[in-house]
Formats: structure tokens, sequence, C-alpha cells
């Protein structure tokens, strides 16, 4: 198949492209490499500030419509999958969908379905924008709802998810949301996230440890993780701290590491590109991220895929659409400072439990997140799409 991936959020396309190229298929990534973070990408649409970098944006995406043309799947990462306001992405959009064979929508993030349901139907006990009956107040989300409540984004929101060929998601927040209103059309897709080469090769390894004799053997002799500091990490980006919690995540952690300066040290990376974070969070036991969250997203599965504990969204939710009945491997924390300081106060009085978390962590990402598997459901969605609805 011709693939086209149009826009990217934190590797998601990148990585399913790699995927999707190994399984012999010829892709191409266009976006803006995610902002700061600079992921991989074949066409690069990075605009430039002010109004003169859209004017030069727009040209430039008219100039190369042309050769995206003639491809089997078109899938976008969102309704705004570039850098303009949204009435400018129509004609845009009705372009790709007329030369291309079936096109669809990414429910991968921020976007009118999300926002509105989130704060009128509230399927979630909580989210960006709700704690229960309780709408959040907090700037960002105010200010995420006035981008999308009753706007243009609103409108091409709607039309894209009404006349595409299908919805895919990647979390199941986003699946509920989609599902209630479109639930013959929306499906959830894991996020692709790529082994190290070391995870790879120590894949035996690990397998071995599965072995109850191995772990009861483990068990009586604690590891060096046991007996060193408790490594914890969190990634600071400045400008959604408090909407995606970082900041209440932030403060635990710190309170917890002046209450234990011997038994714990804390590490941040603040807004740096996506191969300098990984480096940064390398070294750690665990990684605190998205305090609103049911399930983790592509930064702490590429943290679980390293060995390093999630601290963030586990809910049951997460565990049921992909069928894991066995690995518990994310500390799952309610949305409150207590919360992450009595799960985090847990974790360092308890360093022994910290093996097996970090095993059953790169086996969770092995079964059901590993790029290669997730690239073949890809294909066997986008074949049978192609054999089953009507082409243009």
């Amino acid at each position: 198949m011709k693939i086209l991936l149009l826009g990217e959020y934190s590797n998601v396309h990148a990585t399913l492209a790699a995927g999707l190229r190994n399984l012999g298929h010829k892709v191409t990534v266009v976006s803006n490499g995610d902002f700061w973070k600079d992921y991989p990408r074949d066409i690069s649409i990075v605009r430039r500030p002010g109004k003169l970098g859209g004017i030069m944006l727009l040209a430039k995406i008219y100039a190369i419509l042309p050769k995206l043309r003639g491809y089997d799947v078109v899938q976008l990462i969102n309704p705004m999958f570039v850098e303009l306001k949204a009435k400018r992405i129509f004609s845009i959009y009705n372009y790709l969908k007329k030369h291309n064979g079936k096109v669809f929508l990414g429910g991968f993030g921020m976007d009118w379905y999300w926002v509105n349901t989130c704060c009128t139907e509230k399927p979630l006990r909580y989210s960006d924008f709700n704690i229960g009956n309780e709408l959040r107040t907090n700037s960002d989300a105010l200010r995420e709802r006035a981008d999308w409540l009753g706007t243009e984004k609103e409108r091409l929101n709607k039309y894209i998810a009404e006349t595409c060929d299908g919805i895919i998601t990647g979390l199941y927040e986003y699946w509920i949301c989609y599902h209630m209103a479109f639930p013959q059309k929306t499906v959830f897709m894991p996020f692709p996230i790529r082994l190290s080469d070391e995870i790879q090769a120590t894949d035996n390894q690990n397998m071995a440890e599965t072995n109850p004799h191995t772990v009861k053997k483990a068990k009586n002799n604690p590891s060096t993780a046991t007996r060193r500091p408790v490594r914890l990490f969190i990634g600071i980006n400045k400008t959604r701290s408090e909407y995606k919690g970082t900041d209440i995540m932030l403060k635990a952690a710190r309170d917890i590491a002046a209450r234990y300066p011997d038994k714990v040290t804390l590490s941040l990376a603040e807004s740096v590109p996506f191969a300098q974070y990984g480096k940064m969070m390398d070294d750690s036991d665990a990684i605190l991220d998205q305090l609103y969250s049911y399930t983790p997203s592509m930064n702490p599965l590429l943290a679980m895929s390293k060995g390093i504990i999630c601290i963030g969204g586990g809910e049951k939710e997460n565990y049921e659409i992909i069928n894991e009945k066995e690995l518990r491997p994310i500390i799952n924390v309610e949305p409150t400072y207590e919360s992450v300081y009595e799960e985090l106060e847990k974790l360092v009085l308890n360093p022994e439990r910290i093996p097996d978390l970090k095993r059953q962590s790169t086996e969770y990402v092995r079964r059901h997140h590993e790029y290669m598997k997730v690239a073949r459901k890809y294909e066997e969605y986008y074949k049978l799409a192609l054999s089953v609805l009507p082409t243009r």
C-alpha cells in the first residue's frame, strides 16, 4: 500500500511509518516534527512565527499538494493536522479526500470531541476537563474550551469526522469519546513503541525472570536497585504543566525527595527535544506523567519499554481495552496531590517492588505496543477498509 501520514503527536506517525515500511509499504510522513520535539519526517512543514509564517506555510502546502495524491490511505493526526487556521484546512482536506483512497482521522489528542464530551457527557471519572461532575477551571482547560467549542475548529472536526472513512483512537479516553458519537466508525489502536536494541537483546533474559524459581530467588536477594536511592524522573512542558497535572506531580515528588533525601533522587527535563529527553530519563527507576489520564501515552510507554516504571494513568479501563488480565505494571494515581504522594512514599519505602514492576513494564510494552505488532494491526485495518468500503 501507499500510505500518507499527515501531522505528528509524540512520535506516533514516525514510529508507525517505520513499522509499515518494514512490512513493505511505501509511507510518507508530512509534519512539523511536533514543534520543539523535532520528530523525524519525510516532508517538513514547520511554520515560522507570525502572520507571514502562516502565509508561507499555506503556500508551501499548496505547492506540495500535487505530490500528496494517489495514496491508498491518508491518516490525519488530528483535524488540525497542519498549523493553519481551521478555515484554511477545509479545502486541503477536501483535496486529499478527492485525490486519494481512504482517509482516516486520528483521535490522538486535543479536539472538539474530546473537549465537548468531557465537558458535557462526562463519561470519565476524571479527565483534562472534569473531576467528577465538576468542570476544571484552570487556565489551560478554559483556553482549550474557548478554542474548540463553538468555533471553526469545532465545525472542521465535525466535518472531517462525519465524512472520513474511519476514526482511529490511541487511548481509551479518546476511544470512549469518539465511540459515543460514531460507534460503527471508531476503532482503538495501541500506540506504537520501538523497543531499544538492548531490551530486544535481553528478551530471553526477561522471559527467564518470569520463572517462579527465578523470581523467588530475586526476592530473596534484592537487586542493586533496592539498595540505592529510587531515581524519579519528570518531564515538564511549561506551557501545559497545570493542564496535565505536572504541577501537582512535581510538588509531590519534591516533597518526597525532601522527606527522604537518602532514599530518593529527582531529575527534571523541561521542554527538551525528543532525543535529549530519552537520554535524560534512561537512568530512572520511575517516571511521573499525566495525572488526569486513564492510560499511558507515548512518553510513559517509551519509558516503560526501557524498564522504567510509570506513575500516572493505569485505570482498569486501560487494561480492559487491550484485554490484559495479568500484568499490572503501572502505579495508578488519582488526580490529587495526596494520591501521588502516597504512592510515591509506598514505592520509596518498599523498593523491593521495583524489579518486578520494571520487568512487567517492558513485558507490557512488548505485548501490546511493540511497533511491528501495532503496524500489523494497522495493516489489517487498512486492508479491510480498502476491500469493504467503496472507493471514490
